[in-house]
């Protein structure tokens, strides 16, 4: 296998970049594991997904653009954080900046761990930026999101050659019964992975979150933005960092249940908007 298809240059010199030069290289273990995760959670994905993550080989150029243009994004937002301060940089804006881009899906899609990890990174330079905190700890998060980045690219790349070698399924999406019982079904997983996580078993805890969100809570995303897209951001976050991270960083089972039944009532918040937002509809026919 050929592995000079990961990225080991410097975008503005052409030289080669050690640092990231290792990242990829430990992307390569990292994305061997790919195709034993890939499989079911393609096969169990609820939310729309692109029809570009069944051909990454044919878009690997243009994620690797995507790549460059997000750092490009908050690198300038650091910038400005160091020039003129939190409100000028206005940090908010790193969530619009992921999911504009094509690579979000297409590493969600094929894995989770790095997608998870890449949520964390920009809210590590978000809360850095919101906090205050010295201009050396929040280009210390960018870089460590730049190597998590470039680390998913290269995970996306090893992919791409599984698919054209036949060996991943194409990606298919289906919708959940109804969004209303998907909520109420996330609910009764949280408590699972409450349960999980008191049973020591925090491995297993952060994969029924990574579940839970990617195969549940993203199938009721595009109705629930309609009625409020605030709380739709709020709950990728704790599903994404917020509780993920209380779990590997070894949080206490109260701090963990408190963040689930934190959770459990923006869900409940949820069903309630979805609920009117139905009734109205059946009003007006």
């Amino acid at each position: 296998m050929d592995y000079r298809i990961f990225y080991i240059q410097d975008p503005a010199t052409g030289a080669a970049d050690d640092a990231r030069l290792r990242g990829c290289l430990r992307s390569l273990t990292i994305a061997m594991a790919c195709i034993c995760l890939v499989l079911p959670a393609q096969l169990r994905a609820d939310g729309a997904v692109g029809e570009h993550v069944n051909d990454l080989s044919g878009h690997l150029e243009e994620y690797a653009g995507e790549v460059e243009w997000l750092l490009t994004n908050v690198g300038a937002m650091v910038t400005t954080y160091a020039a003129e301060g939190a409100a000028a940089a206005k940090p908010e804006r790193v969530v619009d900046f992921w999911e504009e881009v094509k690579f979000h899906s297409a590493i969600e899609s094929n894995y989770v761990p790095l997608y998870a990890s890449i949520w964390q990174g920009l809210f590590a330079v978000r809360g850095a930026i919101e906090e205050g905190q010295p201009e050396a700890d929040v280009r210390s998060a960018l870089a460590q999101l730049e190597q998590t980045l470039w680390e998913a690219l290269g995970a996306v790349k090893m992919a791409s050659q599984f698919q054209d070698q036949g060996l991943l399924q194409a990606v298919a999406t289906r919708e959940a019964i109804t969004p209303t019982a998907t909520l109420i079904e996330i609910k009764q997983r949280l408590d699972r992975i409450l349960a999980k996580y008191a049973e020591q078993l925090s491995d297993e805890a952060i994969k029924l979150v990574q579940e839970a969100y990617l195969t549940r809570f993203e199938g009721v995303e595009g109705a629930l933005i309609e009625q409020d897209a605030e709380l739709v951001e709020v709950l990728e976050i704790d599903f994404n960092v917020t509780l993920p991270k209380a779990i590997q960083d070894g949080a206490s089972i109260d701090d963990v249940r408190g963040i689930i039944v934190d959770m459990q009532a923006k869900l409940d918040k949820a069903r309630v908007l979805l609920k009117e937002a139905e009734r109205n509809r059946s009003s007006v026919f």
